[in-house]
């Protein structure tokens, strides 16, 4: 599709139609990910965030993707844009190039979708938003309609060593939500069912969506994977949180995916629609 903006395939469907990456590599270091490990991890690993080879430099970066952008604009409109699956937007490293296209996404009215484990942005980013002095220049009320924060929860911050820690990223969740902005969680990999629950428990009062997948490799054992489904389904009949089981967890548990409960969404529900 273009040289940032892209279908993804396989699993990562699951979580958008369209994706944006301009850089690869994160310093996350998380021992478990699939672009440090997997077969792709020459071309897409390493723990230092470096602009992507195909782009020249930051201002050719703006420039390819504000290009790409417009000429897709009707199904980006449509079904948003996904801040990334090989870095994480808010490094240091990554933070600039990835607020300029979040921003150009919002003033052209298309949807956007952020994934992160870092926290650190978070407090500045609401401040500027506030006294309207950040390179956002945005009314609040646009931005907080048109993207939704998502922080991965593992419960293992000895697993994930250059990020913040779990508990920070649940606070940044929890002052985002109330704040007004949509909050979503990415409970994957599970790494145990415990730590799982306890942080699905934690972010269950001002979590929007909750997208909850197994861990590439691992076994688990089906019987208590469909207990911990069955009390996703009886939490989000109280706290009203919807919720997408990924199809590596139905799999394991030999279930299709309706029905499972009321709060249940597949891979076409949109977070931004308000018939949802």
């Amino acid at each position: 599709m273009g040289k940032i903006i892209y279908q993804p395939k396989g699993k990562a469907q699951e979580y958008a139609k369209y994706a944006a990456n301009t850089h690869v590599g994160c310093s996350g270091a998380c021992s478990y990910c699939y672009n440090r490990t997997g077969i792709t991890a020459k071309v897409l690993g390493g723990d230092t965030p470096t602009l992507k080879k195909c782009l020249k430099d930051e201002d050719e970066a703006m420039q390819i993707f504000m290009r790409e952008a417009d000429q897709n604009i009707e199904e980006l409109r449509k079904h948003g844009l996904f801040f990334n699956f090989v870095s994480d937007p808010f490094l240091p490293e990554t933070i600039g190039l990835n607020i300029f296209a979040m921003r150009y996404c919002i003033i052209n009215g298309i949807p956007v979708k952020a994934l992160t484990k870092q926290t650190w942005w978070a407090e500045d980013f609401l401040m500027e938003m506030e006294q309207n002095e950040t390179a956002w220049n945005l009314d609040y009320h646009k931005v907080q309609e048109l993207i939704a924060f998502g922080f991965t929860l593992t419960g293992h911050d000895e697993l994930e060593p250059g990020c913040a820690t779990n508990e920070d990223r649940i606070r940044a969740m929890k002052v985002l939500n109330a704040e007004g902005f949509k909050t979503w969680a990415s409970i994957e990999p599970i790494i145990d069912l415990d730590a799982s629950w306890r942080m699905i428990e934690e972010v269950r009062e001002y979590c929007d969506l909750m997208k909850i997948g197994l861990r590439s490799g691992a076994k688990y054992d089906k019987e208590h994977l469909r207990f911990f489904m069955q009390r996703i389904i009886a939490l989000a009949d109280t706290y009203q949180f919807k919720y997408y089981f990924k199809d590596s967890i139905l799999k394991a548990t030999g279930q299709t995916r309706y029905p499972l409960g009321i709060f249940e969404v597949d891979t076409s529900y949109s977070m931004f629609d308000d018939r949802n």
